[in-house]
């Protein structure tokens, strides 16, 4: 037991460097060899399960194929599939899922963690979003913003208590998906395992976008840094585990919220195209789907 902790107390000791001090790993740890590839490009075909929330199901983009789970036929799981033909694709992400719906059922969503076995080839996993408090977050960012638009009254309020509230939800979820990418590689040993970031949902720079996004001024640059925390221990816990971190931020950054409709990949909280607020559109859905697929024709490494 106690061989187990020493790691499990290093992880954290890691997670709390890269959330609260900021550090960028240059890149995830190589994944173990594998008995098979995913399809394509002369690949043999596999079977490949996506794991993941909202960002993973596609909320409102058409076809919705699972209403309880807002799950679209054009999500990046669907359009992976459709470039490397795999022998299957288990999709089981579902809106609102948390790292505790990887073992338990999520109303006629089983566990999704019940979708991987030994001969599973492929595994997408995207979560920790709804762990942090994606939905709250925005709310109250959206109610606090009257009291001082110019101001920044959203980032006061997370550090009324002396401490950084959002950096430190970051740093609890770095064990629980820590847990997660563990049970991921117990049940599907032989799995090339990627880990999905979330996209930029703000302008990279830190400027605002009232009303469209009903904001303080100065609480979007806190926003986006903790978003990027949140990718930061994403990317850390994934090389922990050896698996591989897939950045969709960088590739979606400049078609955040803020931007007009043709050029938006993430929708407002009034969405112009079909999308849930504050989630990609089926442009976002796509750029995640290339970032996905370059990080498979990159290889291991």
């Amino acid at each position: 037991m106690a061989r187990e902790r020493r790691p499990a107390r290093r992880l954290r000791a890691a997670a709390l460097a890269a959330v609260l001090g900021g550090c960028v790993l240059a890149g995830a740890a190589t994944a173990p060899p594998a008995a098979a590839h995913p399809g394509g490009h002369g690949r043999p075909p596999v079977a490949y399960a996506a794991l993941g929330d909202s960002y993973t199901s596609g909320p409102g983009i058409p076809a919705q194929v699972d209403a309880g789970c807002a799950r679209s036929d054009h999500n990046y799981p669907s359009l992976v599939a459709a470039e490397r033909h795999p022998r299957t694709l288990t999709d089981v992400s579902c809106g609102g899922a948390t790292t505790a719906e990887m073992w338990r059922a999520q109303g006629g969503n089983p566990p999704q963690l019940d979708a991987l076995d030994r001969h599973t080839g492929l595994v997408t996993v995207q979560i920790g979003g709804n762990d942090v408090g994606f939905g709250p977050i925005i709310e109250t960012c959206a109610r606090l913003a009257a009291q001082d638009l110019a101001g920044n009254p959203c980032e006061r309020a997370y550090r009324a208590s002396g401490r950084d509230e959002l950096a430190l939800a970051v740093l609890r979820t770095a064990p629980k998906v820590d847990r997660v990418l563990r049970a991921v590689r117990a049940r599907a040993p032989h799995a090339r395992v990627l880990v999905v970031g979330y996209p930029a949902l703000l302008p990279d720079d830190g400027g605002g976008c009232f009303p469209q996004v009903p904001f303080a001024r100065g609480d979007f640059p806190y926003l986006r840094d903790t978003e990027k925390r949140l990718n930061r221990m994403l990317r850390l816990v994934a090389g922990a585990n050896r698996a591989e971190f897939v950045d969709t931020y960088g590739p979606t950054a400049g078609h955040d919220m803020c931007q007009a409709p043709a050029d938006r990949w993430i929708e407002p909280l009034r969405p112009a195209a079909p999308a849930a607020p504050a989630h990609p559109n089926a442009r976002g859905e796509a750029a995640m789907a290339r970032a996905v697929l370059d990080r498979l024709e990159r290889g291991r490494g």
